[in-house]
């Protein structure tokens, strides 16, 4: 790969610890990749080892075809954006833009003429006098930005940079940050834990847990065919709907819901369920996976034909209304609960028995030892 950024076989110990498994991705030039993963996942540390903050243990980095994990970061040609600003407390907006242009010595015109540019790109310029501590958390954000901006980097790398800001202005600067991306088409590594940022904002997903790489997608494959348990439960929100179960040799599933009531059984047909697609899993523990806003509410005496679906029926538990829509949580069991996501505003009242029809198109199938996904 000559393009983008390529990782090969990285791995990272601190101490010994293991923190990155045998690494390897490609960021094709021009793309955003978002990394995301729980606290302690290592997706910060990769980002550092891309920076030349960490050496790796092992495995190469090459940028544009270049190896770059033998060199120092100032020669990179990288430039990074941190959640806490980093900026210089004693210098001016306009200073601090221009700080790494200084240091690589741009003649002071062309560095001052590069300062109004960046500063028009992200709206800067009434406050290009202005010190860090007489703007918002916002304002601060844009001058990190901007003073990446300024060096004309081959890749950026983002680490967190919206953590510190309010929900509000989160999703505002989320917006500039995609908007300039596609304005600017510059390769980005963009580390979040935030899976509304990941989706948002990617054009490829990079899921990790435990320093190793879960799967790589865009945000739709991601999403709707995630590699295992632990994708599907990490994105989307509410959480996946899983549904213990275990496939009989007849082809048939039966569903544990965990309460007193016998097992359900279900045979699913469809396009989706040929009879090739359970024999080989005849036998093992399942769970059944379905996404919120697959879901839907149906009269008590809907009926489902030739297997095509699933009714359940349960108490409401509650309602969590969001304003375009509302989240509905059923207690199937003492420890099972089935949320699904309905337009508007919901007038059923915690306690109402309610049916709710699950689309066997719609559903995936994890094995429940492995997690991982077999259909």
């Amino acid at each position: 790969m000559t393009g983008g950024l390529s990782l090969s076989h990285i791995h990272k110990h601190i101490g010994k610890q293991p923190v990155l498994h045998d690494i390897s991705l490609d960021l094709d030039e021009g793309e955003m990749l978002i990394l995301v993963g729980p606290s302690g996942c290592g997706k910060s540390t990769l980002l550092s080892l891309i920076a030349g903050l960490q050496q790796a243990d092992g495995g190469e980095i090459r940028l544009k075809g270049r190896r770059i994990d033998t060199l120092a970061p100032q020669a990179r040609d990288i430039a990074m954006v941190f959640q806490n600003y980093a900026l210089y407390p004693n210098m001016s907006v306009a200073q601090n833009i221009g700080f790494p242009l200084e240091m690589q010595r741009w003649p002071r015109a062309r560095r001052e003429a590069r300062v109004r540019e960046v500063a028009q790109l992200l709206q800067l310029e009434p406050l290009l006098q202005r010190r860090p501590a007489q703007l918002s958390g916002g304002q601060r954000q844009r001058v990190a930005m901007g003073r990446a901006l300024a060096r004309q980097p081959q890749l950026f790398l983002f680490d967190e940079p919206l953590s510190n800001l309010d929900a509000q202005l989160r999703a505002e600067m989320r917006s500039e940050i995609k908007l300039l991306h596609q304005r600017l088409g510059t390769s980005a590594v963009y580390v979040t834990h935030d899976q509304v940022e990941a989706m948002t904002l990617g054009q490829r997903i990079a899921v990790l847990k435990d320093g190793r790489l879960q799967q790589v997608g865009t945000p739709q494959e991601v999403y709707q065919r995630p590699a295992n348990l632990f994708v599907a439960g990490f994105l989307g929100a509410p959480a996946i709907n899983l549904l213990p179960a275990r496939a009989m040799h007849d082809g048939s599933l039966q569903l544990d819901l965990g309460d007193a009531a016998l097992p359900i059984s279900w045979t699913p047909s469809g396009p989706a369920w040929p009879a090739s697609r359970l024999r080989p899993l005849a036998g093992r523990k399942l769970m059944l996976g379905w996404r919120a806003e697959q879901l839907r509410l149906v009269p008590p005496e809907f009926e489902v034909s030739d297997g095509q679906g699933l009714v359940l029926s349960a108490p409401l538990l509650l309602v969590e209304p969001t304003g375009a829509d509302s989240i509905l949580q059923l207690e199937l069991g003492p420890t099972q609960r089935l949320s699904l996501r309905c337009p508007g505003w919901q007038a059923e009242r915690p306690g109402t028995r309610l049916s709710v029809y699950l689309p066997a198109e719609a559903c995936l199938v994890f094995e429940a030892e492995s997690g991982e996904r077999v259909g």
